[in-house]
């Protein structure tokens, strides 16, 4: 088994963040990295069929990372040929490791049995991976959920991942069909810890600090991986740092997250995607962060209303600059709930996550 890359902080959980389709780009890294980097990056998908490439928009976060913290490249397929060809591609690169999404839940994703959809086929699962651990002479790394409808598979994937040699498995604790609501089974998790012999990253519904601290104590795991909340608070890597070194928390303030929003909006325009497009792209990332602002939910109702740069950024100050010292709450206000698909149709591509 190799040797994973150190954590930042030597002797503290690990900490991940979550790949997320048409978030984890090699913008989003950097901003994340500016406020405090996770020990691991995951990329965007690469994905695989008879025909692909890696996508080089997802190349370049590899490629032209700038944060100093390993990426480990991510793939979806079945095909056991074209995901070997794939990796082939991508060692070609300054991967720290080859990571097969087990996970996706996203119904055109599952429905060509690749992602959450090869949980439906446990033997299909054990011959990929016997055939990705010969293909990586390196790290090779998996990300699932407990099983398709429910966790009826767990235990059989669970022991091809021993089998086979992973070197880290990161356990999404839901089920595909239940989506990003359903509860987060911690016990199953924890279940994993004790069954497999690599390390094991906890990832779902985690919040904050604190909330990471908790995870890591009732699961026994490695660390954990954070998605949508990390959208939300680009400070929770930092925060996760300190909290399990027994070090005052950074607490950001509104004025804070209005600089953070103005850094995400110049970070990622591209002068091909018009205005509109790039203020409703903005709005994905903007209705996790508003889970935090206020308990009413008045920021996301005018942010989600807005169609251009001067509106959008006009709802920021009013929101966050009129009590810039007012603190952004760790967790999200019960009831203030993201809708990730509330932008208009010009958009770019949802945010169906895999990694929520």
């Amino acid at each position: 088994m190799t040797k994973l890359p150190p954590p930042i902080e030597p002797g503290q959980p690990l900490t991940a963040l979550a790949p997320m389709q048409d978030v984890t780009t090699l913008a989003f890294m950097a901003v994340v990295a500016h406020y405090g980097a996770p020990d691991y990056f995951v990329t965007e998908f690469f994905r695989v069929h008879d025909t692909s490439r890696p996508e080089r928009h997802i190349v370049r976060s590899i490629d032209e990372n700038q944060t100093g913290r390993p990426v480990f490249a991510q793939l979806i397929g079945e095909s056991i040929e074209h995901l070997e060809r794939t990796v082939d591609l991508l060692l070609k690169h300054p991967v720290a490791g080859i990571d097969l999404n087990l996970g996706c839940p996203a119904p055109k994703v599952y429905k060509k049995n690749v992602g959450g959809g090869l949980l439906r086929d446990p033997a299909k699962v054990d011959e990929i991976l016997a055939a990705l651990r010969a293909a990586c002479p390196g790290l090779f790394t998996v990300k699932m959920r407990l099983g398709f409808d429910d966790a009826s598979p767990y235990d059989a994937v669970l022991d091809s991942v021993a089998r086979h040699n992973v070197d880290l498995l990161t356990v999404h604790g839901r089920t595909v069909k239940g989506g990003y609501r359903s509860a987060v089974d911690y016990d199953l998790i924890a279940h994993a810890v004790r069954r497999v012999p690599c390390p094991v990253l906890a990832n779902g519904n985690v919040t904050s600090a604190s909330a990471a601290a908790r995870i890591v104590e009732h699961t026994g795991a490695a660390g954990v991986m954070i998605g949508r909340h990390a959208i939300r608070n680009p400070w929770l890597f930092q925060q996760c740092r300190d909290h399990f070194a027994g070090r005052a928390v950074f607490q950001p303030t509104l004025a804070d997250v209005h600089g953070y929003a103005t850094r995400l909006f110049r970070a990622t325009q591209d002068p091909k995607i018009p205005e509109r497009a790039h203020v409703n792209r903005m709005k994905k990332f903007l209705n996790f962060v508003g889970q935090s602002v206020d308990p009413e939910g008045a920021f996301l109702h005018d942010m989600r209303r807005t169609q251009s740069e001067a509106e959008l950024f006009a709802v920021c100050d009013r929101h966050l600059l009129t009590e810039p010292d007012r603190l952004f709450v760790d967790e999200p206000y019960p009831g203030v709930i993201a809708r990730p698909n509330c932008e208009a149709p010009t958009s770019t591509a949802d945010v169906d996550g895999c990694s929520l």
